[in-house]
């Protein structure tokens, strides 16, 4: 499968762009683990053109991560044009344009999924990107505004018309959020459109390596993006690939394995960032892991864990885990 001049192995995983959750350090883990394709969080064009310096930070990335989208949100296309010119100067693989975003401070300006409503500005936007800039662009979105407006399956040709090389769509409308579950049926809908041409990729709900497959072998997309179920668990690349190729299960490591991931994580954070945002950073993948999800009494722990603001007290507290909740391999 390719995207553009970009090659993939046989039933690809992405990352998805999740604000606050893929930055830096969490895309070059989830790439360590396997993910074929990583994302930077969404960024804002007019934040963007503006030179906001927390915005400009979010387009740096690293030779290892590659392949790489920067993905952008707006509602304005002038603005948009602008902003994809100086993602396209951070030399990115591919520029990706957010029409799937639901919160409302995005969608409710019109912008992320708040462009099903305006479907005439999103194709505006789309077409004046691709002619803007030399990087290859694909578009993120969703598959309506809600349930009376499901436009995907010919939005989707319409998009593609305007010159896009390849399709997120996210098996949800706006009004859903993140609630239900998603609809992965016009998603292969789309997919076996015959006038589709360029990959599609699906994502949504998502969260072990049975949906994973599961979803390639239903609807046929070219490749599975993972959100959620990737918070606080980047190792769970290594388990879908290694299913997805072998048909089974990775044996599971010892509880220390997983918790060294997840303190790699947070002192990566700090190194790349500071002490106050690093941890900050990780507090919502520390929050969401799998990993302590059933421990009993684990409770106190937990927030001892997420209130935490020094790079000493959060080590400590992950190291004695294992001990005191009789979780480590050696005792």
């Amino acid at each position: 499968m390719k995207i553009g001049d970009i090659e993939f192995p046989k039933n690809p995983v992405f990352l998805a762009p999740m604000e606050d959750v893929t930055d830096i350090g969490f895309r070059l883990l989830c790439k360590r683990f396997g993910a074929d394709m990583v994302y930077t969080e969404f960024i804002s064009s007019d934040a963007l053109i503006r030179d906001i310096k927390k915005t400009k930070r979010k387009i740096i990335f690293s030779e290892e991560e590659r392949p790489i989208g920067i993905q952008i949100y707006g509602s304005d296309p002038d603005t948009m044009v602008e902003a994809a010119k100086i993602c396209e100067d951070a030399n990115p693989d591919l520029i990706d344009i957010n029409f799937g975003c639901p919160v409302r401070k995005i969608a409710g300006k019109g912008a992320g999924s708040g462009m099903m409503r305006t479907p005439e500005v999103m194709l505006e936007i789309t077409e004046r990107v691709v002619k803007a800039v030399n990087k290859p662009v694909s578009v993120k979105t969703r598959l309506g505004w809600d349930d009376d407006s499901k436009i995907i399956v010919p939005l989707a040709e319409q998009l593609q018309d305007c010159g896009i090389v390849a399709l997120t769509i996210h098996g949800r409308t706006r009004s859903q959020m993140y609630k239900g579950k998603a609809d992965w049926s016009l998603i292969r809908k789309v997919k076996n459109n015959p006038r589709m041409r360029i990959p599609i990729i699906g994502n949504g709900d998502v969260n072990s390596v049975e949906e994973c497959k599961q979803r390639f072998d239903e609807t046929g997309v070219d490749a599975v993006m993972i959100g959620r179920g990737s918070i606080g668990r980047p190792w769970f690349f290594r388990e879908l690939k290694h299913y997805l190729q072998t048909g089974e299960h990775l044996p599971e490591e010892s509880f220390e394995w997983y918790l060294d991931i997840l303190k790699q994580q947070v002192m990566g954070s700090v190194e790349r960032l500071d002490e106050f945002r690093g941890i900050l950073h990780t507090r919502r993948h520390l929050a969401a892991t799998p990993l302590f999800k059933g421990i009993p009494d684990f409770r106190e722990t937990r927030i001892a864990m997420l209130r935490a603001d020094t790079l000493d007290e959060l080590l400590a507290i992950l190291d004695e885990i294992p001990y005191k909740f009789g979780l480590a391999a050696y005792a």
